[in-house]
């Protein structure tokens, strides 16, 4: 049991670290977007959705005994990924900024408060934390296909039509793609794969507990 013990710590240290990996790897695209003084083609889904999985997993934290490195990753988090918004505000059209903003509050007002209030209301204190690490991991999904929305398709909400354009594909470009977000979930999605494989089923709560300290988003 105690090298089970240890071996969670270390891979929940190690995902700590990949998680800022994670949060830090849009600072390219933003610095793009700051020299070019615009937005271009560049999407702010990927880190709407991450925002809210730190949300999530800091409220995870906040449930969960002993949780201080998942409340401080996610802290670390949420405070990133808004700054992202902040700056991505700045420089995106107008239209932009409505899609972003109309997101923010179907995700991170009205999906996030929906979790909370469920949780709360309708169950019970003893199952709380293992049905928000759930919602988590969902959400923790979400993050790592966020960045698939760039590259496949980008939806126009046009009345009632929805018109797809696949920006990459039509393009022949994948200067869209933003490549060290991807490269980041790509290490993080393989630490966990790895930690899953070594885990047993007696260190299960240890393992989920480490795996939630690096899912961003994680």
């Amino acid at each position: 049991m105690k090298s089970n013990e240890q071996l969670a710590f270390i891979f929940g240290l190690i995902g700590n670290i990949v998680s800022v990996m994670v949060f830090l790897a849009p600072i390219p695209t933003f610095y793009k977007i700051y020299k070019n003084k615009s937005s271009e083609g560049f999407q702010s889904t990927p880190y709407v959705v991450a925002l809210l999985s730190a949300m999530l997993l800091l409220f995870y934290g906040v449930l969960k005994t002993n949780a201080a490195l998942i409340i401080s990753i996610n802290v670390i988090g949420c405070v990133i990924e808004i700054t992202y918004l902040i700056f991505y505000f700045v420089y995106a059209s107008k239209k932009d900024k409505i899609t972003t903003m109309i997101q923010i509050l179907v995700l991170n007002v009205a999906a996030f408060g929906s979790v909370v209030a469920v949780t709360f209301l309708l169950v019970g204190e003893d199952k709380r934390v293992s049905t928000v690490g759930w919602i988590c991991a969902v959400f923790g999904i979400a993050v790592f296909a966020a960045p698939l929305l760039i590259m496949v398709i980008f939806v126009q909400i046009n009345f009632q039509k929805f018109c797809i354009t696949r920006i990459v594909i039509r393009t022949k470009s994948v200067e869209y793609m933003p490549f060290y977000l991807s490269f980041s979930l790509t290490i993080c999605a393989t630490l966990w794969f790895f930690l899953r494989m070594s885990a047993t089923s007696s260190s299960r709560n240890q393992t989920t507990a480490a795996y939630s300290s690096f899912l961003l988003h994680n």
